[in-house]
């Protein structure tokens, strides 16, 4: 059988994503495995018909679909997302209906789930039928144990297709509003004081609900802030997944265009940033995506720092927690404070007003007292994953974050905390007899565990 795979690597062939299509080809040389590349060659595609259509007979040809990509930054490369945001606007969806397809990538396993959970639900927009997806570590192809899962799941693909085997949708399809947004007049002005206010946005038309949420939410406040639209910076292209940023956080596109210099004199100055996009697709734009993808730049380390974040969003938000989830964890782990998410879903206008104003009051509220709202999992989880990777098999070539990492206490690894090891020791050997266990147990567990915490509602 015929598998055209969408390979969304910028690096085409070169990639670590690709050995393990080859891997699978090697093993399965009675299919043939056509591999184009998609974000590579993401310019040529979007500027002529002729080579986007290929890419589309190819689909259209094909007994089965493979969307094989690396992770950019909880997701996929914006020239990936480009491609798809192209299926829809070029009407070429009926390519894709009913044709069997899965997904591979290859990461850190850093929000891979999130990036599976938006191929999976593009799958199931275009009415695909969804296998299922391989998630692998960069080096799993290394490993005997890994190389069987991939022949397996290899197996389970070209079976279903054969065999025509069902498949269930995950993902219900999103449902637009055709809610007009009216702002009012705002009556009170919240007073920024000396802080920073940044909004950032890919609007293109003033019109829009986005538009217009972002020139009242702009009024709510004393002086006039500056308002950053993507399409007005000079962003020559995505990320080239070079790593030439890992010795000393220097992009490789240099100045040979403005981006670093925005990020750093804009974004990274600001006190306050507010994030407003219009939901496309099951994310924001493929300009969005770029936006973060560049930001790489700065590789592992925080470029969020003591940041109110708000976003300003039009869209069925609610109905896709997937994008909230990535935005949460891309502020979270770089230690940014996400304050609130709006959106015009309310669809009443009084309280679209409300919304909006509260979201300002806050954002400089919070930035006044210096508050920062706990992280979750998103970050700490997160954090965790790169740091044990910067301190053990990255370190090379990612110089920059290991410095930082070391000179901020970053490998905070629980080894070095001596006082509970010491600890550890003395009751695992107190558990190892009986009477001692069954009172540890069933007698001291519970207020033993509370005891440092009432130590504090005692003293402060």
């Amino acid at each position: 059988m015929r598998i055209a795979v969408l390979n969304g690597s910028p690096k085409g062939d070169v990639s670590v994503t690709m050995q393990y299509v080859h891997y699978i080809q090697k093993k399965f040389p009675q299919h043939e495995l056509k591999i184009l590349n998609i974000s590579q060659k993401i310019k040529v595609i979007k500027k002529n018909e002729k080579p986007f259509q290929q890419i589309i007979d190819e689909v259209k040809s094909s007994d089965g679909v493979l969307w094989a990509f690396p992770l950019y930054f909880l997701l996929v490369h914006s020239n990936y997302k480009r491609f798809i945001e192209l299926i829809w606007e070029n009407g070429t969806e009926s390519a894709f209906k009913n044709k069997y397809t899965a997904a591979l990538s290859t990461s850190i396993h850093f929000y891979d789930h999130t990036a599976h959970n938006y191929i999976n639900a593009i799958c199931d927009d275009l009415n695909m039928e969804y296998v299922g997806s391989f998630s692998a570590d960069m080096y799993d192809l290394l490993k005997e144990k890994e190389r069987e899962k991939l022949i397996l799941f290899a197996e389970h693909f070209f079976g279903a297709i054969e065999k025509k085997l069902p498949t269930s949708k995950n993902f219900h399809p999103v449902i637009h509003s055709e809610f007009d947004y009216v702002p009012s007049d705002v009556k009170t002005k919240v007073d920024i004081g000396n802080r920073k206010i940044v909004i950032l946005t890919d609007s293109e038309d003033d019109q829009t609900n986005l538009g217009k949420m972002i020139k009242r939410f702009s009024r709510s406040f004393s002086d006039e802030v500056e308002v950053i639209n993507l399409h007005n910076v000079d962003i020559k292209g995505g990320c080239l997944g070079c790593i030439q940023c890992g010795y000393d956080n220097n992009c490789s596109y240099g100045d040979k265009d403005g981006y670093v210099e925005f990020f750093n004199t804009k974004v990274k100055t600001a006190d306050v940033i507010v994030i407003a996009g219009t939901i496309r697709d099951r994310y924001l734009s493929s300009k969005w995506k770029m936006f973060f993808d560049r930001s790489f730049f700065n590789t592992h380390t925080p470029t969020m720092m003591g940041k109110q974040i708000g976003f300003v969003i039009s869209g069925p938000l609610s109905q896709i927690p997937n994008v909230r989830q990535i935005l949460e964890a891309y502020f979270e782990v770089n230690q940014g404070s996400v304050v609130d998410f709006i959106t015009d879903e309310c669809e009443d206008s009084a309280e679209m007003d409300v919304l909006l104003q509260n979201l300002a009051e806050r954002l400089i509220q919070y930035g006044h007292e210096g508050y920062m709202k706990p992280v979750t999992f998103l970050a700490v989880g997160g954090t965790k994953i790169f740091r044990d990777d910067i301190y053990g098999r990255f370190r090379f070539p990612f110089r920059a974050d290991h410095k930082l990492y070391r000179k901020h206490g970053f490998y905070d690894f629980p080894q070095k905390d001596y006082k509970s090891r010491l600890r550890n020791s003395i009751m695992m050997l107190l558990n190892k007899i009986p009477s001692m266990r069954k009172d540890i147990y069933t007698g001291r567990m519970k207020t033993e565990m509370i005891k440092p915490l009432q130590n504090i509602l005692e003293t402060k």
